[in-house]
């Protein structure tokens, strides 16, 4: 790791080094905070977590090979250099902040409401026809998880493809310090995290705050078919590349051919090119990932091929719009999140199935003051559409129920509400058919990937 010593990491992160010599002069190979993690010649950082205490596990830590520790507390009968600092989680985001300043390879960051994810998996496919990519992996988009992937990058990375997740004021600014973005992407303003923003004008707020450490030669690409993002024509003097499915953006689809759950085809327009996309990926919000990873693409110096490739060749990620096919039926996982948006969009992708169609709908969190009233609204969306089992569950998706309810005049289609997901697991195999596809969706918190699970190993 680049200028890593431990003289520079302890000024970093305003830590006293103790224990140091002149053995130990050369760089850290790797900074972890998970113990287990640990080898030959990793800083380990000592966090304190609401289950677990890292110094715990110092001693395990230097068995496995720790040239050093970041800790609160001087360990007892530690014989390796150690930093003490007053806040472990504080010096971990300082030594990532110092670390990003070492690089020099261009960064982008990515955030919105509804498709990071999904985004983030097409860029780095796109931009890893040419470059090698470092991604986020996981859930690491957070305080604590940017800084660990940024700690990630080494001298063989030529591209970092960051996602930046927040859900309240100042945190992607913190983010953003970190990260200093040379490239910042918005997918969407929508409703998530309301009961901490207020509204979709604080969202747009929160999301912008990307671009207080944005780099001056930056680039900012941005969702033009979003209302509130459209507003943007301005960031510190950069001009925003927009795309969308308007013909009025820079960077556009159209000839759109849906091939149900199988995928789609289109012709991507940007910059004077056409591209003829053939995708497994099917839903037009997977098209605007792959415009926003096309403009990205462009932006960098790649040629239409390694777009193309980049864009046909995307893998799903389990737990977002991931189709799992099974012998006795479909299944749509994207149960790792939910809010308004990203139901409307999951609740059209089953839409299209040519089966019997099968919608188990959970909770929506951190929806604030509106939750009543938004949960009815998904629940009168999916009463509009041609689905024939909706099932929903938790004590919020009552009030969906009740939503779908009072559209449901189609006698053919069944509607049910469960309080809690085992009940539902309970009375599922009565409910479902060989040959349905079935939707899973929910927020992370009601545990649908149980469902999910138990759907991939059952059968009919």
């Amino acid at each position: 790791m680049k200028n890593m010593t431990l003289n520079n990491i302890a000024k970093a992160c305003k830590g006293k080094l103790f224990n140091n010599g002149s053995a130990y002069e050369s760089n850290v190979k790797g900074i972890v905070i998970d113990s287990r993690l640990v080898s030959e010649d990793f800083l380990f950082i000592a966090t304190r977590g609401e289950k677990v205490n890292g110094h715990d596990f110092i001693e395990s830590a230097i068995r496995l090979g720790a040239m050093a520790v970041v800790c609160e507390k001087t360990p007892t009968n530690i014989s390796i250099p150690y930093i003490l600092v007053d806040d472990s989680l504080v010096a971990l985001k300082d030594i990532a902040t110092w670390y990003r300043m070492q690089l020099n390879i261009p960064v982008v960051g990515i955030t919105g409401s509804v498709g990071k994810t999904s985004t983030k998996e097409f860029v780095s496919s796109v931009l890893s026809r040419r470059y090698s990519v470092l991604k986020t992996e996981g859930n690491y988009n957070n305080e604590i998880g940017l800084p660990l992937t940024i700690l990630q990058i080494r001298k063989r990375h030529e591209i970092a493809v960051l996602e930046m997740g927040i859900s309240n004021f100042g945190e992607m600014h913190r983010l953003s310090k970190i990260a200093k973005p040379n490239y910042c992407l918005i997918t969407n303003i929508g409703q998530c995290h309301l009961e901490q923003l207020g509204s979709r004008e604080g969202i747009l707020r929160a999301k912008s705050e990307i671009f207080d450490f944005m780099s001056e030669d930056g680039g900012v690409i941005l969702n033009g078919d979003d209302d509130m993002l459209s507003a943007i024509h301005d960031v510190r003097g950069i001009t925003p590349i927009r795309y969308g499915l308007g013909l009025d953006n820079d960077v556009y689809a159209d000839n759109i051919i849906s091939k149900n759950l199988s995928g789609s085809s289109y012709t991507l327009h940007f910059m004077g090119e056409a591209l003829s996309i053939n995708s497994s990926m099917p839903g037009n919000h997977m098209i605007l990932n792959a415009l926003a990873a096309a403009t990205l693409g462009r932006i960098l110096g790649l040629t239409g091929k390694e777009i193309t490739d980049g864009i046909e060749q995307i893998q799903p990620v389990s737990g977002r719009n991931n189709i799992i096919y099974k012998e006795n039926w479909t299944i749509i996982d994207d149960c790792y999140n939910a809010n308004p948006v990203s139901m409307k969009a999951a609740i059209d992708l089953l839409d299209m199935a040519d089966t019997r169609k099968v919608a188990i709908l959970g909770d929506m969190g951190e929806l604030g003051k509106s939750e009543v009233q938004l949960h009815k609204e998904i629940g009168k969306y999916i009463g509009s559409k041609n689905v024939d089992i909706i099932i929903c569950v938790g004590k919020l998706s009552k009030h969906m129920y009740e939503g779908a309810m009072e559209l449901l005049s189609d006698t053919s289609k069944v509607l049910f509400h469960f309080d809690t997901r085992d009940e539902l697991i309970k009375a599922l195999p009565d409910l479902l058919k060989n040959g349905d596809t079935i939707l899973v969706k929910a927020s992370h918190f009601m545990g649908f990937d149980n469902i999910v699970n138990l759907l991939g190993k059952s059968k009919n």
